[in-house]
């Protein structure tokens, strides 16, 4: 049986369930459940501190996880990502007080920051030559600059809105960009066919949430044309309509540029213009 970490709480908690429901996998009822199995996939689910999840692949007491690339990093555990998730995302900045320290990283040097993220800031300020020191705090980092603490901080930042509400701005080049990742201990069989399938299911609602199936009807001499703008991922399907001098084609189309290429098929004379969502699907 497949074991499997996943958020128990925090913004990846949510997502991460979404997606494993999507990809046909049982998910707790009630936020207290800790462990359920899932007898007709042959998994077993964990649901664990974001931060630990980590820590448990690298022992090998579970197979995979699901937690955030800032975590995976952050926690020096002996575990590999295998797959971006897509969800999640946040960028990991400096910030201070405006005019305190310039745009240069060497700026920092001989300052002290404080995070959350001790390993990820230890790691990046060492691997550019940068003397500073690393203060650890659980939470609300942007307090320790008003309370003398740090003269910088380095935190997750999405919006910026919780750093302007503090009176501080962001400094230099981002530390590193993060996401929702599935991980594995380093040196575990990347062939393990359960791991495997797994890893298809989550990739095929990744493509699903991307893609949609577009349908028209056009003239054989545009089909060349028609084929340019959905070529699909291999090749669009073609069948012939009972009116002669007609195609109907079938193709998956980025769900982004859908509207753009309606456009452009309709422009070309392409009619009965349809797209459909993708609920799952095997690539």
């Amino acid at each position: 049986m497949l074991r499997i970490a996943v958020p128990n709480k925090g913004s990846l908690s949510g997502p991460a369930a979404d997606m494993l429901h999507e990809a046909g996998y049982q998910q707790r009822r009630e936020s207290k459940e800790l462990r359920i199995v899932d007898p007709e996939n042959d998994v077993e689910f964990f649901y664990l501190r974001p931060r630990d999840i980590a820590i448990y692949v690298a022992s090998g007491q579970l197979d995979i996880g699901i937690t955030g690339r800032d975590l995976l990093i952050d926690s020096a555990a002996d575990a590999e990502e295998i797959l971006p998730l897509g969800f999640a995302r946040s960028t990991f900045r400096f910030a201070t007080k405006p005019g305190t320290v310039g745009d240069d990283l060497a700026d920092l040097k001989g300052k002290t920051v404080a995070t959350s993220y001790e390993g990820i800031v230890a790691k990046h300020l060492a691997d550019h030559g940068i003397d500073a020191s690393v203060v650890h705090l659980d939470g609300a980092v942007e307090t320790a600059i008003q309370l003398g603490v740090a003269q910088v901080i380095a935190d997750v930042v999405e919006t910026g809105t919780s750093l302007r509400n503090a009176g501080l701005e962001v400094v230099g080049e981002p530390i590193m960009k993060s996401e929702a990742v599935v991980i594995r201990r380093v040196g575990a069989d990347a062939e393990d066919s359960k791991v495997q399938q797994f890893l298809r299911r989550l990739q095929g609602v990744l493509v699903a949430r991307t893609y949609v199936m577009m349908d028209y009807d056009c003239r054989v001499e545009q089909l060349e044309k028609a084929v340019a703008l959905t070529p699909g991922l291999e090749s669009p399907t073609v069948s012939p309509l009972h009116n002669e001098g007609w195609v109907a084609v079938r193709a998956m189309v980025p769900a982004k540029e859908a509207q753009r290429i309606m456009d452009d098929l309709y422009d070309i004379g392409a009619r009965a213009i349809l797209t459909t969502a993708i609920h799952a699907c095997r690539l």
